[in-house]
């Protein structure tokens, strides 16, 4: 059968791969346009199997919040390379996601993988479709939803690789991007100080003791607790939201900054694209001296 330059066009349109993957799909078809598509959605789908081993690092994080600001969503997408992850196709995916996500009931990675988007298929059958198409793997590593009845939400998002969601005990909009944003910069691990492990509190006695195992020798054991108390107390600062001076007005911390305003911060949640994945280190030179070799 002859295969036109308009059905090329029209299977082009329809699934988004190119030329010459269409003709051949319609030329194993022997021109029927809608077993040309389920095959080529088979095979992205071998494709994409194969390609879910390979490390994905880069990628986007995708936030939103409501219209009445009482829901927020965060997601971090991943690809291999940060070329595919600025690419139309791949943001394009990104922000489905978080708009689906913004407006379904999902708690789990099974519930988000089953979620139907707006092109009408789920968000694991859009991910294969477009690791086929793009040649790359592609993950939805995680995602945050935080939903409030008395509270208001906000985010922050750095660039495409850094973003932040907070929940606030009252809405405000302006105070809740200023901590977001304080956030993104800080990294603090919790709201306040009663929420750190004890594991860690201990972890940093034993480190503080340990630098500190000549000067401490021979004092009494109340200046030794004392001194012990205000590591703790320098770590806690360090670490918590509360405790941390304001990125933008490092005179106040930022509990200070939340009493002012009369409000306080329920929760919080910080991702950024890569964090905790091992990247593979890659050797061009001895890539390129195994191809001359065969």
């Amino acid at each position: 059968m002859n295969i036109s330059a308009a059905m090329v066009k029209e299977l082009r349109e329809r699934t988004g791969s190119g030329m010459m993957e269409c003709k051949k799909a319609l030329v194993e078809a022997n021109g029927d346009m809608e077993l040309a598509i389920e095959n080529m959605r088979k095979s992205g789908l071998a494709k994409a199997d194969k390609k879910s081993g390979r490390i994905a690092a880069e990628g986007v994080i995708g936030v939103k919040v409501s219209a009445d600001s009482k829901t927020v969503v965060m997601a971090d997408v991943n690809c291999e390379t940060d070329f595919v992850a600025k690419g139309d196709d791949f943001t394009g995916f990104v922000n489905d996601v978080v708009n689906a996500l913004l407006a379904a009931d999902v708690d789990s990675e099974e519930q988000l993988q089953a979620l139907v988007l707006a092109n009408g298929q789920t968000v694991d059958e859009t991910r294969r479709a477009l690791i086929a198409k793009l040649g790359e793997n592609i993950t939805v590593r995680r995602f945050q939803k935080f939903v409030t009845v008395d509270g208001g939400q906000a985010c922050y998002l750095h660039g495409s690789k850094i973003g932040v969601i907070v929940e606030l005990a009252k809405a405000d909009a302006e105070l809740g991007k200023d901590v977001a944003m304080h956030i993104a910069a800080s990294k603090p691990m919790c709201v306040s100080a009663d929420q750190v492990a004890s594991e860690s509190i201990e972890k940093e006695k034993e480190i503080f003791l340990a630098q500190q195992e000549e000067k401490i020798k021979g004092k009494p054991a109340d200046i030794v607790e004392k001194m012990v108390s205000g590591r703790v107390n320098k770590f806690l600062a360090e670490v918590t939201l509360q405790g941390q001076a304001f990125i933008k007005d490092d005179s106040k911390t930022v509990a200070q900054l939340l009493k002012e305003k009369g409000n306080s911060v329920v929760r919080f949640a910080r991702f950024e694209v890569g964090e905790g994945i091992e990247k593979k280190e890659e050797d061009f030179a001895a890539e390129v001296m195994a191809q001359v070799r065969g």
